[in-house]
Formats: C-alpha cells, structure tokens, sequence
C-alpha cells in the first residue's frame, strides 16, 4: 500500500465517531456488516469494520475492486440499494453478489466538501431487507457527509501543522481550528439530530424507535464534546472561561434538565439526585450546569454500570456545594494528579467510551471562574466529584 493512501485509510479509521456510525447503521437496517472502504481506480480497502455476520474482512482488509459494487458507484457517483437481489432483475444475475453471497445491499459514495471521491459507506446481509426508504437513504448520506467532513478537517490540520515551523504560532492557530472545527460540526450534527427526531415519530415499530433514540444520545454525546472543544479554545485564546454571576432562581430546574438529558442517554442506569437549594446561589447557571453535565456524564461513562450515580446540591448562607459520586474500580494515584488537565483520561474508560478529556478540564476551569474548586476523592467505595463555591459577599 502506497504511503498516502495509507494515511487515508488511517485517517479513516481515526474517526472516533464511525464505530458508532457503523453501529447505528446494523442496529437501525438490521444489515450484519458495515464498513467505511476506501476505493480507487485499482483498490479496495476496509478502513473500519463492523461484522455481525462473520463476513470475515477486518481494517485493513481488501477486496478486489472488480469485484465489488463500490467500483461501479466510484465511476457513477450514484448511491446503490438493494432489497433482495434474487427479485432485483438489474443485479440477480450480477458477479458481485453470487460471489459475497448477499440479498440486501446498500452503500452511498463518501466525499469531501470540494468533491473528491474517497470511498463509499456500505452495508450487506444475506437476508433481503427493506431499505429503499428516505429515512433509510438520509441517513446513510448523512452519515458519509460526516465521514468525509471529519476526513477533510484532518487533512486541513495536518496541512496546516506542516506548514508552521515556529512552535507557539503552530500551537495558537491549532487551537483556533478546533474552534472552528467545533462551530462547523453543528451543522452535519444537527442534520443528524432531526434525522434521529423524525425516525422517532415516524418509526413503524420499536427497532427503529429504539435505534433513532441511539442516534440522538450520540448526537447529545457529540454535542456535548463540540461544546468543550470550543470552550478550551476560547479559554486558552482569551485567558479563561467567561461568567456572568447572577442570582438566578432557574438554577435547580437546570440541573433537573441536565439528570433528565443524561438520563435519556442512559436509560438502564439509575441517577439518584437530592437538591436542595435553601439559599439563592449567585453563579452563571447555564455554566454550572455545563460543569454538572461534565461530572454527571463523566460518572455515567467511567462509573460501574450495575451501580447507581448519586447526586447532591445544597445551597445556604455559606455557599453551594455541588457533589456526583459512582461506583466502580478506584482511579489510579497517578491518574489522580493530572485527571484535570485537558486531554487527560481515565485509564478505566472502556473501549468506545473515552472522549477527547477536555470534560473534567472544562468543569474545573468553570469552578475556578466561580472563584470555587473542584476535587476528587476516589476509593474502593466510591468516585466524588465535589464543587464548592462560598456565597458572593454583599
């Protein structure tokens, strides 16, 4: 393999959305194999993989572009769908479906935003299934447009990085794109969002439903991490987080809103909450919010999922106190020390689960703001998370 497109395949399969993305695509089509491939003129190559079916090709894998259907939609431009290829009289008698042994097929061409083709999004089962349908179609195209937004910032950034030789110029125009990058994704993001929105009120049985509602808590997911990705910009580029403290009495109703978000993304685990807010709290509630949403999802993610998230917020004439504690293994001393740094990890993440670690940064940058503080305490017990602002004086 040719070193670029060997950088193609891996940028392909950096993507930390397009597991989800191949997911949501068996989940919701009911389609046991899925992939990202990268097709030229002469190649075929697995960039990500999702096989239920034993179809037995991993990353990396090739095809023999002959031999293959993505070939014809590389040359055309055309998506291509297949019901049931037996009573499909343009492909029952094709070489690419006798040879894969497959009855239903779909894939849609994937390109960047100036247009060149890079590969398809495809899927195939050997049960015919219905896919000829707009939601169907949208979101498949909805999916590629992200696949290959995603394909053509990593190219941006790496053509940009190579271009600055001085290291703190480099530094500051890296951040400016994440910042523009994070504005540019809540366009394909909220495309995707009213996709999952309109399959839910129009879904004709629960699979569908049930997937639609898998699409929007990734898009909530997604949303959330654009958010701290813009707000490390603006921190890092401005000096810090902005605030405005007010007594705002919507408080509680907010942090209510965001147990009841997460919630909808985590409908199997249990969030036990007690508020109690005797006293006004003079803060920016949309930001307290924002650190609450930070440690509550951080608890859900890294927390044992058999165990319940606890949390706590009590106001008075002292201050607020703001706690979200989880079970689960102990975070190691050494991740301890560096847990609120940005790009920090929990080393207990599970696969799939870990974010860009700018979470817990952005909520202890949002408590230092406050003129408050953030700490941890974590043993076999239990994870906390606590946030302590004393009362405005005056």
């Amino acid at each position: 393999m040719s070193q670029s497109l060997n950088a193609e395949v891996a940028a392909a399969g950096r993507i930390v959305a397009v597991p989800r993305i191949l997911e949501v695509v068996c989940r919701s089509t009911g389609l046991g194999f899925a992939a990202v491939a990268r097709v030229t003129e002469d190649r075929w190559i697995a960039c990500a993989v999702r096989d239920e079916i034993g179809f037995g090709l991993e990353p990396g894998g090739e095809l023999q572009v002959e031999t293959t259907l993505c070939n014809e939609i590389r040359a055309s431009g055309q998506r291509v769908v297949i019901e049931h290829v037996q009573e499909d009289p343009r492909y029952c008698e094709h070489h690419t479906p006798r040879r894969y042994g497959f009855q239903s097929y779909i894939a849609v061409p994937i390109y960047r935003p100036d247009r060149r083709f890079f590969g398809t999004l495809c899927a195939i089962d050997p049960r015919p299934i219905r896919l000829n349908t707009p939601e169907t179609i949208g979101m498949f195209e909805l999916f590629a447009d992200l696949i290959g937004f995603h394909l053509d910032a990593q190219e941006r950034l790496a053509a940009s990085e190579a271009e600055l030789l001085d290291e703190r110029r480099a530094a500051e125009l890296r951040e400016q794109f994440i910042a523009v990058l994070g504005h540019d994704l809540r366009n394909p993001l909220m495309a995707i969002a009213m996709t999952s929105r309109l399959l839910q009120k129009s879904a004709p049985d629960a699979k569908v439903s049930q997937a639609a509602g898998l699409i929007q808590g990734s898009a909530t997911r997604m949303a959330g991490i654009i958010n701290n990705v813009l707000d490390f910009a603006r921190g890092r580029l401005g000096g810090g987080l902005g605030v405005t403290r007010v007594a705002d009495p919507a408080l509680a109703p907010m942090l209510e809103q965001v147990v009841a978000e997460l919630q909808a993304v985590w409908p199997d685990r249990v969030i036990r909450t007690e508020l109690s807010l005797q006293a006004p709290v003079v803060c920016d509630s949309a930001r307290i919010a924002q650190l609450f949403s930070n440690l509550l999802a951080n608890a859900l993610t890294h927390g044992d999922p058999a165990g319940p998230v606890s949390v706590e917020a009590c106001s008075d004439q002292q201050g607020f106190t703001l706690s979200v504690a989880n079970r689960g293994e102990p975070i190691p001393p050494q991740t301890l020390d560096g847990l609120f740094q940005p790009f920090s990890r929990e080393e207990s993440a599970r696969p799939g689960d870990q974010g860009l670690g700018l979470g817990l940064y952005i909520a202890s940058e949002i408590a230092r703001a406050h003129g408050g503080s953030l700490e941890v305490a974590s043993s076999v017990e239990e994870t906390r998370f606590i946030f302590r602002m004393q009362a405005a004086a005056g």
